[in-house]
């Protein structure tokens, strides 16, 4: 029987942590590029990119930040392109869908549910920022929602049903998969269902190896063999709970968006010495990693000869 193929996304960039937690994050589009075409040569299927502001790292969901990245890694990699709708929380859902509705990528990101989403914790961690905005944007998490409405999510399917994207549905609790059901119920989403489980962000499901389980459980129920399941663990979680992935069948998540760390106290140089990573445990469990063809298969893409970029 062949090996089981693992689907590994690489979130380049992100908008959770900032440019002063680690010199290794990539901030401007030639950064971003470069990041997101060496973690497709590590072995990473999918990216997922963010943008960020060139001048002082910030979030930038506007057309102008994403355009120039998204082109080059597009000329140089076959690697299969993730625009987040997520933004950060400080954006509009207008501000956070703009990118996917305009550039019209294989996947987007779709957050299932309006959440407490704690990044003060890192203020324990780092103590001096380069940039004004930085502690801020960290200590306002403590009274701001990442909102994600019934309205909001609907507004970003019905935008994008005509474009053929496909979604990573990112569900950071188990109330998240029931709302997924209510939309699949609705018919606003198709099977293959490609679920996101996100564990260890402070106002989501924690990182327990019962709590793994039980979102693979509840999945497994609501939709059967409909969906593909992959798992992002934040922080210090990140590898360990990509093993209990693997070791269940599913597929995995990594990059700077989710953790900057390669080990304890020890910050990953690149999102590609992070895919390798996953790489090696992947392999160790006897199963083989999943090329962009093979992924745009396995969660019936439309192919990048059909977007908008």
């Amino acid at each position: 029987m062949p090996a089981r193929k693992v689907i590994i996304t690489c979130a380049v960039t992100g908008s959770i942590h900032t440019p002063s937690m680690s010199p290794h994050i990539p901030v401007t589009a030639g950064q971003i590029a470069d990041a997101a075409i060496e973690a497709a040569e590590a072995g990473a299927a999918i990216v997922h990119l963010h943008a960020r502001d060139e001048q002082d790292g910030r979030p930038d969901q506007s057309l102008e930040a994403f355009s120039p990245f998204l082109k080059v890694i597009k000329q140089k990699s076959d690697v299969v392109i993730n625009i987040t709708t997520g933004g950060s929380q400080t954006m509009t859902v207008d501000e956070r869908l703009k990118p996917v509705a305009v550039f019209k990528p294989e996947v987007a990101s779709l957050n299932m549910g309006s959440m407490n989403f704690g990044l003060f914790p890192m203020l324990n961690r780092f103590k001096e920022f380069k940039y004004d905005w930085e502690r801020p944007y960290l200590e306002g998490s403590k009274e701001r929602i990442f909102k994600n409405t019934f309205a909001d999510i609907e507004k970003i399917l019905t935008t994008c049903a005509d474009n053929d994207t496909r979604f990573e549905i990112e569900c950071y609790d188990i109330g998240h998969l029931y709302t997924l059901s209510h939309f699949v119920d609705r018919g606003l989403v198709k099977p293959p269902f490609f679920i996101q489980s996100v564990f260890g962000l402070l106002g989501g499901i924690g990182s327990h190896p019962e709590d793994v389980m039980m979102m693979k459980r509840t999945a497994d129920r609501l939709f059967g063999n409909d969906y593909n399941w992959s798992v992002l663990g934040a922080g210090r979680n990140q590898m360990n709970i990509a093993a209990m992935s693997v070791a269940m069948g599913g597929n995995v998540r990594v990059g700077l968006e989710d953790s900057l760390w390669i080990g304890p106290g020890k910050l990953a140089e690149s999102n590609a010495q992070q895919v390798s990573a996953v790489r090696a445990i992947i392999k160790g469990l006897g199963c083989e990693i999943a090329t962009p063809a093979e992924a745009r298969e396995i969660l019936k893409l439309k192919g990048g000869d059909r977007v908008a970029f």
